[in-house]
C-alpha cells in the first residue's frame, strides 16, 4: 500500500444514509471526516424512500444528494471511489482506494450495506426494485388492492403472505414444489383469502407496464401487479473481515435471512477503532432505521476521540509535572 497522502480523523466507507449520517453528526462535532461512496445503494431501483418522516417520497438520489450537501456544508468531504483495502496501523489505519489513493484515519466506520441475491428465476432481476418487492413496509401502499404474488419457501412464506394480505386482499402464495406447507399454516392462509400454488414458477411476465404475471411450470400464467420475493441479504463485509471480525447469520425464528457484522447498540465493533452501521450490521435496518444508527455511532466515535484526546493531555502534563528542575 502506498503511503497516505492526506489524513483524517474519521474516514466513513459508505455514502448512503447510514455513513452520511455518521459523517453530519461528526462534522458538526468539528471533526475532520472524509466520506469514500463507490456509488452503489441497495435502494438505486425504488421510485421513493418510504417512511423517513419528513422526506417521504424521495427518490434515493434525491435523499442522499441532499445528504452530502449537508455534511458538506459543516466542513466534511465527500467523494466517489471504492475502498478495496483497509489496514491498521500504530496510530489509526490506511484506507486505499481502486485508483491507488490512500488516507490515513484515527477511526473508522464502515457503511457499506449489503446485497439482496434473488432466486434464478428469469424476470426477477430484470423488475427487482419496481415490479418485484420485499418489503411491505417500502412499496406496500404502492400496490394496495392491487394482486400480489410471493414467491417463497418454507415459514417465511407464510409470514411474508400474511404480512402483505394487509396491503391487499389479492394475494397468491407459489409455494416451491416439494415443500408442501403443514395443514394448519394452509388453514390459516386460507382463513385469509390467499390462493396457494404448488406449481413451479418458471418466469415473472412483464409488459409496456411493469410486472404482468407469473408463469408456472404447466404453462398457465397467473396475473399479478407486483411479485414478492424475500431475498438472501448479504452483507458487504469482506473489508471488515480483512481488519478480523467475523461474518455471522441473521436470523428470522429458525429461518436464515442474511449475513452481517454484529456490533454494540452505538455501532462499535470487536475491532478496537471501528464502528459500523447499517445494513452492514443489521439486515432488516430500513432507511430511517440506518440514518439514525449511522448518527448514533457517530456520537460514538467522537465521543471516544474526545476522551482518547483527554488522555493524551493527560500524559502531556504528567510529562511536564513530572521533568527534573534544572
Amino acid at each position: 500500500m502506498n503511503e497516505p497522502t492526506r489524513s483524517f480523523e474519521v474516514v466513513v466507507v459508505g455514502g448512503g444514509a447510514a455513513g452520511l449520517s455518521g459523517a453530519l453528526m461528526l462534522a458538526r462535532a468539528r471533526r475532520s471526516v472524509l466520506v469514500i461512496d463507490a456509488a452503489q445503494p441497495r435502494n438505486a431501483p425504488a421510485r421513493g424512500v418510504h417512511g423517513y418522516l419528513g422526506s417521504e417520497g424521495a427518490s434515493p438520489a434525491e435523499l442522499l444528494a441532499r445528504g452530502r450537501t449537508e455534511v458538506e456544508s459543516y466542513g466534511g468531504v465527500v467523494e466517489q471511489g471504492r475502498v478495496v483495502a483497509l489496514e491498521r496501523t500504530g496510530d489509526g489505519f490506511t484506507v486505499e482506494c481502486e485508483d491507488g489513493s490512500v488516507v490515513a484515519a484515527q477511526r473508522l466506520l464502515v457503511t457499506t450495506g449489503l446485497v439482496d441475491e434473488l432466486p434464478d428465476i428469469p424476470g426477477l432481476a430484470e423488475h427487482w426494485g419496481t415490479g418485484v418487492l420485499h418489503c411491505p413496509y417500502c412499496h406496500g401502499w404502492e400496490v394496495r388492492d392491487e394482486p400480489v404474488g410471493v414467491v417463497a419457501s418454507g415459514p417465511v412464506a407464510v409470514h411474508a403472505s400474511l404480512l402483505w394480505r394487509q396491503w391487499t386482499d389479492r394475494v397468491t402464495l407459489f409455494a416451491h414444489p416439494g415443500q408442501s406447507l403443514a395443514g394448519p399454516e394452509r388453514e390459516k392462509l386460507a382463513a385469509r383469502g390467499i390462493t396457494v400454488v404448488d406449481t413451479a414458477v418458471e418466469a415473472v411476465e412483464a409488459d409496456g407496464r411493469g410486472v404482468s404475471g407469473v408463469r408456472t411450470a404447466d404453462g398457465s400464467v397467473v396475473p399479478v401487479h407486483a411479485v414478492v420475493v424475500p431475498t438472501f441479504m448479504r452483507s458487504r463485509s469482506q473489508l471488515l473481515v480483512d481488519l478480523g471480525l467475523e461474518v455471522v447469520e441473521q436470523k428470522m425464528g429458525e429461518h436464515v435471512m442474511g449475513t452481517c457484522v454484529e456490533a454494540g447498540p452505538m455501532g462499535a465493533t470487536a475491532a478496537p477503532g471501528v464502528w459500523v452501521a447499517g445494513n452492514v450490521t443489521s439486515v432488516t435496518e430500513q432507511v430511517i432505521g440506518a440514518a439514525a444508527a449511522g448518527g448514533r455511532a457517530g456520537a460514538a466515535i467522537n465521543a471516544d476521540l474526545v476522551m482518547a484526546e483527554a488522555e493524551r493531555a493527560l500524559e502531556r502534563g504528567r510529562g511536564v509535572q513530572e521533568a527534573p528542575v534544572a
